[in-house]
């Protein structure tokens, strides 16, 4: 899939109760929409609950400003017996919608749950796209 094509899981504009004292949105928003995406893509992967088990990776490259329109990109990167890898970019629309910047990036790990909340196998064959 080329950038032009892909879709973004989620798209969400930070309000004025995001900001922190610097005037940027807080680390722990973004984070919070990160998770969400990921959280979306391991589910619609694993065909099931999961949880949200380690952030091996996360990067902030550029602060989000109030107004900006954050795209979250999410696409599994890996996939263990139990367990995936959930790679995330977010892009922020500036300037209604004539500047693009990448302002993260992630690796999420989430694990597969069964009825109980134990970890469950995940289909070890690629979806179908």
């Amino acid at each position: 899939m080329t950038d032009n094509e892909r879709k973004p899981i989620l798209r969400v504009m930070p309000g004025p109760t995001d900001i922190n004292a610097n005037g940027h949105i807080f680390g722990g928003w973004v984070l919070s929409q990160m998770d969400i995406a990921a959280g979306i893509v391991a589910s619609r992967r694993s065909k099931g609950p999961v949880a949200t088990v380690a952030i091996e990776a996360m990067e902030f490259i550029q602060p989000i400003h109030l107004r900006d329109l954050i795209s979250v990109y999410a696409h599994v990167e890996r996939v263990g017996r139990t367990s995936m890898g959930v790679r995330i970019e977010v892009i922020a629309e500036r300037d209604l919608g004539e500047t693009q910047v990448k302002v993260t990036e992630g690796l999420f790990t989430f694990v597969a749950l069964d009825a109980n909340h134990r970890p469950r196998s995940v289909d070890q064959s690629p979806p179908i796209v």
